[in-house]
Formats: C-alpha cells, sequence, structure tokens
C-alpha cells in the first residue's frame, strides 16, 4: 500500500520494484531510488521509480 503514494517515496530510500519484464512473476528487485518517474499522487500498480542502478520499475515494498 506504501509504494502506491508518492508522499512515503523519497530519493535515498531502499525500495523493492517490479520491472516491466518481472511483472508476470512479480519478482521484486531492491535497489536505491534515484529518481520518481510518476508525477501523479498515487498510483493503483505503484509509483514508478528509477534506482540508482538505472533499473526502472514499480514500488512494491518500502524496506
Amino acid at each position: 500500500m506504501a509504494g502506491r503514494v508518492r508522499a512515503n517515496i523519497k530519493a535515498g530510500m531502499l525500495v523493492a520494484i517490479v520491472l516491466k519484464e518481472d511483472q508476470r512473476t512479480g519478482e521484486l528487485t531492491e535497489g536505491i531510488v534515484k529518481n520518481i518517474l510518476t508525477n501523479s499522487s498515487n498510483h493503483p500498480h505503484g509509483i514508478k521509480v528509477r534506482l540508482e542502478t538505472g533499473e526502472v520499475g514499480r514500488v512494491k515494498k518500502i524496506l
């Protein structure tokens, strides 16, 4: 739930995201948030972020 609200996510946080290619399996990737890409205040599938590794996905968990 927390990953659906933009205000809960800040650059530098450790999060678990689901990458576009992993949406079917639901496999999570952990990393540190570099940028928040979603402009709206919330999103039903999770806020889209870019990790410091360059990977882009939607936040499923805040660690």
